[in-house]
Formats: structure tokens, C-alpha cells, sequence
């Protein structure tokens, strides 16, 4: 064995900042302080004799030495985890799912009773997350993002695709108010600002209109679950996601007023990091999720 082996805190620190390139979100994931980090990472490159990180304002980027160091250490940390979580009896039956706010709440909260009759050894841990950029700030076993994954190493497995189309409480619908796509000129149009989606109301008309609508009358919610509680309540008419309205659908608080409806080429996708594939939680995680979320697409 060599004589002076790092600590393992500090390549811990080294490998998050590596990843986020950022001492502030390796700090956030490992719940210490940027200072801490910084300290840690400095302390690694002193014991190495090189510098791994070139420091520029308001970020990090790996020198030479840096990639080179985290391609020989990335597998070892990986093979340290993996048999720690083997031989641990709580962390190997502790799943951290983080996943997408809105999908969480609509989509996958409804469905986990399923997984934990078939899994009821496993204990789920999941954590709401607003917003993909901030997935990677996580320390998941499994995610569920939306759109391109921009997470290094990770394995994605794409949903099925989702259809858009207007939708509103039956309320707006008694004395004819909605026969025609035209008609929405005289309703309150209700907007998403989430940046995770952007317009889709634009997106429909190009489909559903001959030419785009000038709308009387708009109000704007961040984010899609505020979108939709605010149709539920009869305040007007939002762009439906077929993931995210079922329930709503079903219990006919909300309704499509018209046929039209445009399939989307994005989708939400379940991810794990690729070295972890056959980790059994994982894998039985995995097979369920995309049993449940896949195939023809949602409409």
C-alpha cells in the first residue's frame, strides 16, 4: 500500500467539483461549505504535487493534470460506493429518487404505491427538484429529467412522448363559448413561465390555427402545476400535457374543448448513472419505471 493516500473526503471534494465545476455545487451536494471544499481540493493538490483546477472568476475548469487524475480515481470512488452499499443493509435498500417537481407530484407519486407492493423492501427517498439544470446538484440513484440530458455519465431512458392541447374547467364550456379554436380570443389564456417548457401555446396554434390568435386577455403562472390548479378553478384556458393532466382528465376537472393535438418530440426520460446499471434497486426501479411510463405515446 502507498504511504500517503489522500483522504477520502478530499477526493470526494475534488470528484463533485470536478463534475459541477463549481466549488458552490460541490459544496451544496456534499453539505459543506464552499470554503470547506475549496480547502479540501487545495490540501489534494498539495499531497499530488500538481494543479488539478485552473481557478477563473466565477468558475472552475480542469487543468491536464485534473482530467487525467479524475479519469484514474473516478472508477475507485465507483468501486469503493458500490461495495460499501453492498455490505450496508440501509443504503442498499434506500432508493433517492430525484425527479422534476410537476412530474413528481402528478405522475410519479400516484403510481410509487405500485412499486412499493412489489418492492416492499426497498425504501424510497424522493426529492422534488425545480428545474433540470439542478438534477446534476443532486446525489440520486435515479432521476427523472426532461428534454437533453446534460449530465456526464449518465444512462437515460426516454418516456413516451406527450401530446399538448387546450384545456379547461367544464364550466367554460356551458352556453357554447368554446365550439372553435377562434373562440379563445374571448377567453383568459393561462401561460406557463416555466422555463423548462416554454411556449406551447405558440407551438399549438402553428398546428391547430391557420394563423396565430391575438388573445384578449392572459394571466401567467411559474410553472406547470400552477397552470394547471389555475384551469381547475375556472380562471381560463391553459396548454394541457397529457403526463400531466391525467388525473384531472379522468375525474373531468378538466377538459379539451377541441380534437387538435400536437405530439411533442421532447420527453421526460428516467436516468441513472451508467456504472451503476445492475445495482438491484436500480435495475428493478428502472424495469418498473419504464413499464409504467412507456409506450405508444401519451395522449
Amino acid at each position: 500500500m502507498p504511504k500517503h493516500l489522500p483522504k477520502l473526503n478530499a477526493l470526494r471534494a475534488f470528484e463533485a467539483t470536478a463534475r459541477h465545476l463549481s466549488f458552490t455545487r460541490a459544496a451544496r451536494e456534499l453539505n459543506l461549505t464552499q470554503t470547506a471544499i475549496s480547502h479540501q481540493v487545495k490540501e489534494l493538490e498539495a499531497l499530488v504535487g500538481a494543479q488539478l483546477f485552473e481557478r477563473r472568476t466565477n468558475k472552475v475548469i480542469l487543468t491536464d493534470s485534473g482530467m487525467t487524475y479524475l479519469r484514474k480515481i473516478k472508477p475507485a470512488l465507483v468501486m469503493i460506493g458500490t461495495a460499501s452499499d453492498e455490505v450496508s443493509s440501509v443504503r442498499r435498500s434506500r432508493l433517492h429518487i430525484a425527479s422534476l417537481s410537476t412530474f413528481a407530484s402528478k405522475c410519479l407519486m400516484p403510481a410509487l404505491k405500485d412499486f412499493r407492493q412489489r418492492h416492499p423492501d426497498i425504501e424510497i427517498r424522493l426529492t422534488p427538484v425545480i428545474g433540470v439544470d439542478r438534477l446534476q446538484e443532486q446525489d440520486f440513484d435515479v432521476c427523472i429529467g426532461y428534454g437533453m440530458n446534460t449530465i456526464a455519465g449518465l444512462a437515460v431512458y426516454p418516456f413516451s412522448p406527450e401530446y399538448i392541447f387546450p384545456v379547461c374547467s367544464p364550466t367554460l364550456l356551458q352556453g357554447g363559448r368554446l365550439r372553435t379554436p377562434a373562440d379563445l380570443v374571448e377567453q383568459t389564456i393561462i401561460r406557463s413561465l416555466s422555463p423548462l417548457v416554454g411556449d406551447d401555446w405558440s407551438v399549438w396554434m402553428s398546428y391547430a390555427c391557420q394563423e396565430p390568435l391575438a388573445f384578449k386577455d392572459e394571466i401567467s403562472f411559474g410553472g406547470l402545476y400552477l397552470t394547471v390548479e389555475a384551469a381547475v378553478a375556472g380562471m381560463g384556458v391553459c396548454m394541457g400535457r397529457s403526463w400531466i393532466i391525467q388525473k384531472e382528465l379522468e375525474n373531468k376537472s378538466l377538459v379539451a374543448p377541441f380534437d387538435q393535438q400536437v405530439c411533442l418530440d421532447v420527453s421526460y426520460f428516467l436516468g441513472h448513472r451508467k456504472d451503476l446499471a445492475d445495482v438491484p434497486k436500480i435495475r428493478y426501479f428502472r424495469e418498473w419505471a419504464l413499464g409504467r411510463f412507456c409506450g405508444p405515446a401519451r395522449r
